[in-house]
């Protein structure tokens, strides 16, 4: 019998963030989601966490959904931001593909200085999206603070999600 460790192999996944010390040197596109995303906090109910997130999602149409988080008294059963938007783009633009997505948080008594990346949820729905329309979607990441976190795929984030299996 070998060894165990002979038995074992060893994989390994990059995960590659680009950090932007302002949001003066993203490209215009990329400002503007990620303002759209600020303002989507403002729409967020969160009486319970104090963290209200806004997502905003530009799609290869140029049409622009916002999403944000919606809590209720059965918490955690609300719904995030990222969720929200993923979901409108579906009903509204079905298969219309989504390019890239912003997301910013905001909360009067944590400390939001620096991004937040999405749930394990979230990330598997938006897998999902990113497999099904067969080309990846950028992120930005923002907190109250100057840097602006960027990846280039859902993948970056939940490099093993679960596969897609009905296409």
């Amino acid at each position: 019998m070998p060894e165990k460790a002979e038995m074992m192999k060893e994989i390994s996944k990059n995960c590659q963030l680009y950090v932007h010390e302002s949001t003066e040197v993203l490209e215009p596109q990329a400002q503007s989601l990620l303002a759209a995303a600020l303002e989507a906090t403002k729409r967020a109910y969160a009486p319970y966490s104090d963290f209200h997130v806004g997502a905003a999602i530009q799609l290869a149409n140029g049409e622009q959904l916002l999403g944000c988080n919606q809590e209720n008294a059965a918490f955690p059963s609300g719904l995030c931001a990222e969720r929200v938007a993923f979901f409108a783009a579906g009903v509204q633009f079905p298969g219309v593909a989504i390019e890239s997505l912003a997301i910013t948080i905001r909360s009067a008594s944590k400390a939001d200085e620096h991004p937040a990346a999405p749930c394990g949820g979230c990330l598997q729905v938006m897998r999902d999206v990113e497999q099904r329309q067969g080309s990846p979607i950028r992120i930005y990441l923002k907190g109250a603070g100057a840097p602006v976190f960027e990846a280039a795929s859902v993948a970056t984030f939940l490099p093993f999600g679960f596969a897609l299996v009905a296409k």
